[in-house]
């Protein structure tokens, strides 16, 4: 793979994630303007092995996607020891289930398809509380759209789903799981379910009561074409 690709793809990964140059380059013990340098202009070469390693974990991505060699191409990714057990990073279940259908996000419901890691830091400024609470889940179907799109990755916290607010949720209907936009009528605290996308139907006036929520999505990722 060659070195251009390499730096694009990590480009729109930081920008993806909302993330910049210098944290990054302090997440790899660099100096400030050492992503910079190589994504712009291509200084060094090549990513080292190590610091390939902590990129690919902290994206959730394979290696050989920042151009690590093709046999990483089959694994999980999964965080290093040494990342996990120093603080930098917390694991992350991503189960297999759909979130238009599956069992749920209960611990025990599903066995994890894989374990992500994500910054430790990042967590605790997207999440409510503990990051055990979090789960990933695949988007299914076009009902989000352009929000959310068929095969995008969600984070959700369960944790956050007794305060109810404006944003997305995981609902659970019967043994189907649904990912809608919750709005709450602030006098009677009633709740409108619907889908981004006009070709879907809304609920109104639903009783808070009735829905069962699983919790809060609080970041999406997608693989870039």
């Amino acid at each position: 793979m060659d070195s251009v690709t390499i730096r694009q793809r990590l480009d729109a990964l930081i920008i993806e994630r909302g993330d910049d140059y210098a944290s990054l380059s302090r997440l790899l013990g660099r100096n400030p303007t050492y992503v910079q340098q190589f994504v712009k202009r291509g200084v060094p070469r090549r990513l080292s092995e190590d610091d390939r390693r902590k990129l690919a974990a902290h994206y959730g991505i394979a290696e050989r996607l920042l151009g690590g060699p093709d046999d990483h191409a089959g694994r999980a990714v999964m965080a290093r020891p040494d990342l996990a057990t120093g603080g930098d990073y917390v694991l992350i279940p991503q189960f297999d289930i759909g979130a238009s259908a599956g069992n749920g996000l209960e611990p025990g419901a599903e066995s994890p398809l894989a374990t992500l890691a994500f910054q430790s830091t990042w967590v605790r400024s997207v999440a409510s509380g503990r990051p055990e609470a979090l789960s990933v889940i695949q988007v299914e179907g076009d009902s989000m759209l352009p929000t959310l799109a068929d095969g995008d990755n969600i984070l959700v916290d369960t944790d956050d789903r007794e305060r109810l607010r404006d944003g997305i949720y995981v609902l659970r209907t019967d043994d189907a799981l649904l990912v809608k936009r919750l709005s709450v009528n602030p006098a009677t605290k009633r709740l409108t379910i619907r889908s981004d996308n006009d070709a879907y139907p809304s609920w109104d006036d639903c009783d808070p009561g009735g829905v069962a929520v699983i919790g809060r999505v609080v970041w999406v990722g997608r693989r870039l074409a």
